[in-house]
């Protein structure tokens, strides 16, 4: 097959992705939300499809969708209504879903994206509000197909890009940022493995230079950003391949098999539904005054972009280690209330960067879920910026903490740790190892200044570690130069 990196075409890519919110309670239902509850635990007659049943609005679901909205510089409508999307399917036992259709209450956003060499805009077309449908199950029953409806009714906003993403990398990097805004807002936790983030494409190939779109594909059933990457990189190809041998596309949707790596076919254009919006009977027009604006406004964080221009110009952290520290909402939030506590922005992000980052790696833990608080790391800190300690007793000493509550300075005492920098300690084991190694004083004195290395660490070696190295270097400095 042809690479992606094609000089004779180029991919038209348009993502939808469906966001599952965080409200403690469904769209229309009073019923919690909550995932992993035991089968058809979290259901009620609306979820059932029970005739004669009415749907009361979850307030938060307007306020959450306004939040995206307002993050990615949409337009908020300040009237839009509901839609009912009528489809038959096991578990959508009502028979339809309440979505919006005509008037999404957001529009026309836009969010930049960073890569290599080059940075983008890619636009926003909506963010609308709809209910999920439940979850048919397949692989439990070697007869039947089961249903869970626990998931029937929670809160969704689907967000759907113009085509403008033009490579799987691009597209990876745009699933990112929606990721990092959605928790950034505390509206979605972004678990696609769980499928409350997920995510289908358009894509199609044109010739470059050609404006009119080319036949398009729908890819489905990705439940990572790897492999959407994956399942785009394939159909990009397949569709070159295809058309470089004489073929046409044809119009379908397509399932992505990650254990394959390939697609196959789901449904083609003539199965496509018709899903006959009409407008949601059952609830009003919502209603979006300025002053609920206004508030909204308010509620909104620093985001991820604005907080990482800030982590360069105001704190002066190389962009590399901005961008790591402002990923997640959380672990930026942890590194700044550490700041509060000792004003030294470099020292605090290095251990950030390089211990607490280890750790939540190796655990598979949530900087929520480490056990050190920052007012603990402070202190650790300092004691190595006070000569208190060295590096290799930092670590240690941080190790120690991850099961051990006692204060840095505490463990440092019981691990024996502290640094000496007492020159009436040190002076007599400085003259022993310059007397022991004649050769290499000699050596010292003919230019060989490198040897201090050697010096201290004999030193060290000889205080057992608890020698101070600053105090140690000045220390065989002067009597190097005065013998």
């Amino acid at each position: 097959m042809p690479t992606i990196a094609n000089e004779k075409y180029e991919a038209v890519i348009g993502l939808e992705v469906h966001a599952q919110l965080l409200t403690d309670s469904k769209a229309f239902a009073p019923v919690s939300s909550e995932y992993g509850g035991a089968p058809n635990t979290q259901v009620t007659p609306l979820c059932l499809g029970h005739p004669g049943t009415l749907p009361v609005l979850n307030e938060n679901l307007v306020r959450y969708t306004i939040k995206m909205g307002l993050a990615t510089n949409c337009k908020v409508a300040e009237k839009s209504i509901f839609a009912r999307k009528n489809y038959f399917y096991p578990d959508l036992p009502k028979g339809y879903q309440i979505s919006q259709y005509e008037t999404p209450i957001c529009y026309d956003g836009h969010i930049h994206i960073e890569l290599d060499d080059y940075d983008k805009r890619i636009g926003l077309t909506r963010i609308h509000m709809e209910e999920d449908a439940g979850k048919s199950i397949h692989d439990q029953d070697p007869y039947h197909t089961l249903i869970d409806l626990n998931r029937a009714g929670t809160p969704l906003i689907e967000i759907v890009s113009e085509p403008d993403i033009r490579t799987p990398a691009e597209a990876y990097e745009y699933l990112k940022k929606i990721k990092q805004i959605v928790q950034y807002l505390e509206v979605c936790d972004g678990n696609m493995e769980e499928g409350s983030l997920r995510c289908d494409a358009n894509v199609s190939i044109r010739p470059r230079g050609q404006e009119e779109f080319g036949t398009r594909t729908e890819l489905k059933n990705m439940n990572s950003f790897r492999n959407v990457e994956r399942a785009l990189t394939y159909e990009i190809e397949r569709q070159i391949d295809l058309v470089e041998s004489g073929g046409e596309v044809v119009q379908q949707t397509l399932l992505w098999d990650p254990n394959k790596l390939e697609t196959r076919q789901m449904r083609s254009k003539e199965e496509a539904h018709d899903y006959r919006y009409f407008p949601e009977p059952d609830l009003p027009p919502i209603i979006v005054t300025s002053d609920l604006l206004d508030e909204i406004k308010e509620e909104l964080p620093e985001l991820p972009d604005v907080r990482f221009e800030r982590f360069v110009k105001d704190l002066g952290l190389k962009e590399d280690d901005a961008e790591i520290l402002t990923e997640s909402r959380y672990l930026a939030d942890y590194f700044e209330e550490a700041l509060d506590i000792l004003d030294d922005p470099k020292a605090i992000a290095n251990v950030v960067l390089t211990e607490v980052l280890r750790v939540l790696n190796e655990k598979s833990i949530s900087i929520l879920d480490f056990s050190i608080t920052p007012e603990r790391l402070t202190e650790l800190i300092q004691l190595k910026k006070d000569d208190k300690i060295n590096s290799s007793a930092m670590q240690s000493i941080f190790n120690e903490m991850l099961e051990n509550g006692e204060s840095p300075l505490e463990l440092a005492k019981k691990m024996n740790l502290i640094q000496v920098s007492d020159s009436g300690f040190l002076e007599p084991i400085i003259e022993d190892v310059i007397e022991s190694n004649p050769d290499e004083v000699k050596r010292y004195k003919e230019g060989k200044k490198a040897l201090i290395g050697f010096f201290i660490g004999q030193v060290m070696k000889e205080s057992k570690g608890k020698a101070n190295p600053k105090l140690v270097r000045e220390l065989i400095s002067k009597k190097l130069e005065l013998n």
